[in-house]
């Protein structure tokens, strides 16, 4: 725990530093760790913060309760207040929101702090990593997950292209296609086995393996991690990884909005009600025992 005077106070996450390790937890276990327009504006206020406090070297994201994160809260997203709840930098201009693509637009502000943060991000996850919470995962330097969890990007069967469109950096071409097209999930071991995150450990010793990689880690000197940081980023940055992730956003906005069958699951979901248009979404699946 963290009583340092001067630490950042949040409603929505846990920051707490402790042996130069700055560890953000997402804090709405009765939600799966949904992520809310407000739990995002203060984990991007916690990195930042975690960046320019010298005696942290490192950040550990890891979520409260069953699961790591389930995905955004869409909820929070509806738009049905006359005044809905926005991350920072949504622009609800009537002659832009419906076409621009401004959910991905935030999500790719959001997370690419991670990717721009000039300290090392590691992610601790568990339980269910899905969607939204595959996106902040994916974008973050290291990930250590429990064997069991489950990882994937359902809503690719039937709402729209990802958010960020990370398949393509993280794994193989053979992998990406077969995750992102069937929108399937795998486990934490099988994403160590396919490179998509670096280890998986079995859940009960989760913690204990995952504490034993940073207390090492935390030791090195915050700028030779900065560098070596930077210096892979820029390979990545220089193959195009900012300019693909942000040409993926009008591909977003075609598949929720435009195309053939646009609209159906939210359709479905607000006539029948959640349930039914997940079980619509995912029942084919399921029936051949493929989970989610």
């Amino acid at each position: 725990m963290s009583d340092r005077a001067g630490d950042p106070v949040f409603d929505n996450i846990i920051y707490e530093v402790s042996d130069r390790i700055a560890t953000i937890t997402l804090n709405r276990p009765e939600r799966r760790n949904a992520l809310s327009p407000a739990l995002r504006n203060e984990l991007v206020c916690a990195l930042k913060a975690a960046e320019v406090d010298d005696e942290v070297t490192l950040v550990l994201l890891q979520g409260a309760g069953t699961a790591f994160c389930a995905g955004y809260d869409m909820n929070s997203y509806a738009g049905n207040e006359a005044e809905p709840e926005r991350p920072a930098g949504w622009n609800h201009s009537p002659l832009f929101e419906s076409w621009t693509g401004q959910f991905p637009r935030s999500c790719l502000r959001d997370w690419f702090t991670i990717w721009d943060l000039l300290k090392p991000v590691v992610a601790k996850i568990h339980g269910f990593c899905l969607a939204g919470g595959s996106e902040i995962m994916s974008m973050c330097d290291i990930v250590f997950a429990a064997d069991d969890t489950l990882i994937g990007y359902p809503p690719t069967r039937a709402q729209s292209t990802p958010d960020i469109e990370y398949f393509p950096w993280k794994m193989s071409m053979a992998q990406a296609k077969y995750l992102q097209l069937t929108g399937n999930s795998v486990t934490g071991k099988r994403a160590a086995e396919i490179g998509w995150i670096a280890k998986s450990f079995p859940a009960p010793e989760l913690d204990d393996q995952v504490a034993r990689e940073l207390r090492a880690m935390a030791q090195l000197h915050p700028a030779m991690l900065a560098a070596n940081k930077q210096a892979l980023n820029q390979s990545y940055e220089t193959m195009g990884i900012r300019a693909a992730m942000q040409a993926a956003v009008p591909w977003y906005a075609l598949a929720r909005s435009f195309r053939p069958g646009a609209g159906e699951f939210q359709q479905l979901a607000a006539a029948e009600g959640l349930k039914a248009a997940l079980a619509w979404r995912d029942g084919p699946f399921q029936a051949e025992g493929f989970p989610l």
